[in-house]
């Protein structure tokens, strides 16, 4: 399968997360469409981004198309992240790297535009210009032990 072509500008383009009724992740990891590949253990993917943030921005994909992190396996996320971790050292002995940011999306709130989980291996270097911003504050105590007992109560079910 061919991907649509791309207008190239500064901006980051929206691309289509199926093409012919496919999901365009299902297509590289079944070797249909375009892709440059980096590694394929046999439970997970790695491929570069078609639109990468820094030089070796990497996709690891589960083998199976699932929507989001609820949907993985147990051994498919420990595959996912496993693979991810070999690719940001890979990115450090390959010279492309002084540090990593790992970043996985998880549903529209979050930033997902492609609905397969994928995790995003990003490779850093002084100065290469990507921000990831936040609005961080200083919490108090009592509002975390309240988070901490949701979370704990939600694991518990």
């Amino acid at each position: 399968m061919r991907l649509p072509s791309i207008r190239r500008t500064p901006k980051r383009q929206v691309l289509p997360a199926e093409v012919g009724g496919e999901c365009v992740f299902c297509a590289i990891v079944a070797g249909t469409a375009e892709r440059s590949l980096v590694h394929d253990d046999g439970v997970a993917v790695a491929f570069l981004d078609l639109q990468p943030a820094v030089t070796g921005h990497t996709l690891v994909v589960p083998r199976r198309h699932v929507v989001d992190l609820v949907g993985l396996t147990a051994e498919e996320g420990a595959g996912v992240w496993e693979l991810g971790r070999r690719v940001a050292a890979a990115a450090r002995g390959a010279g492309l790297a002084d540090g990593v940011n790992l970043f996985l999306a998880d549903g529209p709130t979050a930033g997902q535009e492609v609905w397969h989980a994928h995790l995003h291996v990003l490779p850093r270097t002084a100065g290469d210009g990507l921000r990831l911003d936040g609005r961080f504050r200083l919490a108090e105590r009592a509002e975390l032990d309240t988070t901490a007992d949701r979370l704990r109560a939600a694991l518990a079910r």
